[in-house]
């Protein structure tokens, strides 16, 4: 009888790979790769901060931004001083005129 190894063999390249199970299995990272653990958050750079605030003009969780614990204390200095300096705002107007009655004109009205 033959020795099936031969088909064996021609799938696998070495013994490792077949001793080991094969293909190395893909997994995803914790962490954001497009921003690299040196990537400094520009205040200047409103767009940027703004991918990282929500409707309200609060700062996402790293959990869901996925930045590392030092990136997300850089961002959230980054955000508070473009706050400060009034490049991203500091809330929504949905938050501001909630319960309050909308103008209707900035007029007085003429009799």
């Amino acid at each position: 009888m033959k020795n099936d190894d031969s088909k064996f063999d021609s799938k696998f390249d070495s013994k490792k790979e077949r001793e080991g199970g094969g293909m190395k299995k893909s997994y995803r990272s914790k962490y954001r790769p497009e921003y690299p653990a040196d990537f400094q958050f520009d205040y200047k750079d409103p767009v940027t901060l703004g991918r990282f605030t929500m409707e309200g003009g609060k700062i996402l969780p790293s959990r869901i931004s996925k930045l590392s614990q030092t990136q997300q204390r850089r961002l959230a200095a980054a955000v508070r001083k473009a706050r400060s300096l009034a490049l991203l705002p500091v809330g929504t107007d949905a938050y501001d005129s909630f319960d309050r009655p909308e103008a209707i004109s900035p007029k007085p009205f003429e009799i």
